[in-house]
């Protein structure tokens, strides 16, 4: 009706037809009628500005969930984020418009599913993830009566977990992650252990030890800038000698049981660069280099990103 009474009533040209001509033309009146229907309903349809995609599709305890995040019109200049139960994660751009958050999961972690609350855009979306269950690793240690294990001192620990917690808007890294060792691996990521029996529950081996050679090359896994460096004699009595490197984004490697440093704190190390040499340091029955990768403060599987790589 509206349409109807827009055409007898206006001496206006639409669409390139003058419409008093058009007056007594029922098939130029029906052909406006169809335009004018058309608009309307078109500039009705809802606009799906949060979109979201969650890879691996099948993954399990110790994968990394990386969420990526395309938002049509970003309204304030604000990231969006990712919460997963009570922790949140930030999202950084990755390209115009699109950005991503890295969701770590862990061993000490049930298996199921986990509800990602995804805002952004004036938007918010919840996704159920299921996360499958894995088997790690078992082993049983038996200590000595009376043998005393070395503690940590509390500069140590504050150095270190200022570390893992960094995340730096940067992505420094680009691909695969190589290896950082050229030994075999003696020990995988995940494993267990019970002491004397007992099982320790709050414990998992939080990365991949090498059994390289003492005085082999280490090297950077990937490019990053060099956040920590500890020493023995500084009183890292757990670490040893200790590189660790932001990749940015959450994502940070350490370093740890070092015989040799090569690099200090501030350095930008690229993809292959020496960094040090294997050691026995620290905590340590024998040289190894143990390497691990953290995600939001989070010991992750480091294998995916070596594996597959993440760009």
């Amino acid at each position: 009706m509206i349409i109807e009474n827009s055409v007898s009533n206006s001496n206006k040209k639409f669409f390139g037809f003058d419409v008093k001509s058009l007056t007594d033309n029922r098939r130029a009146i029906n052909m406006l009628k169809g335009i004018f229907a058309v608009i309307p309903f078109t500039l009705a349809l809802p606009v799906d500005a949060l979109q979201v995609k969650v890879t691996p599709t099948n993954p399990k305890l110790g994968d990394t969930l990386f969420v990526e995040i395309n938002l049509d019109n970003p309204d304030n200049g604000t990231n969006p984020t990712v919460v997963n139960g009570n922790n949140t994660y930030p999202a950084f751009e990755i390209a115009p418009n699109q950005y991503r958050a890295f969701v770590p999961t862990t061993p000490l972690e049930k298996a199921g599913t986990r509800t990602l609350r995804v805002a952004g855009d004036g938007q918010v979306q919840n996704l159920a993830v299921n996360v499958l269950n894995r088997k790690f690793p078992i082993q049983r240690i038996t200590l000595p009566p009376g043998k005393a294990s070395a503690s940590a001192t509390e500069y140590e620990l504050k150095r270190v977990a200022a570390f893992k917690a960094l995340q730096t808007p940067e992505k420094y890294w680009n691909g695969a992650f190589l290896k950082p060792n050229a030994g075999r691996m003696s020990t995988t990521y995940g494993v267990r252990r019970y002491y004397n029996g007992k099982f320790a529950k709050d414990y998992y081996h939080r990365g991949l030890d090498y059994a390289g050679a003492a005085g082999s090359p280490v090297i950077a896994p990937a490019s990053g800038r060099v956040a920590l460096v500890g020493r023995v004699s500084q009183g890292f009595r757990v670490h040893g000698n200790v590189v660790g490197i932001d990749h940015g984004q959450g994502v940070n490697s350490i370093f740890m049981h070092l015989s040799r440093i090569n690099v200090k704190e501030g350095d930008f190390v690229k993809a292959g660069q020496l960094i040090g040499a294997v050691g026995s340091t620290g905590a340590s029955t024998g040289p190894h280099l143990h390497w691990g990768l953290y995600v939001n403060g989070q010991s992750v599987d480091p294998t995916p990103w070596r594996t597959k790589g993440v760009n």
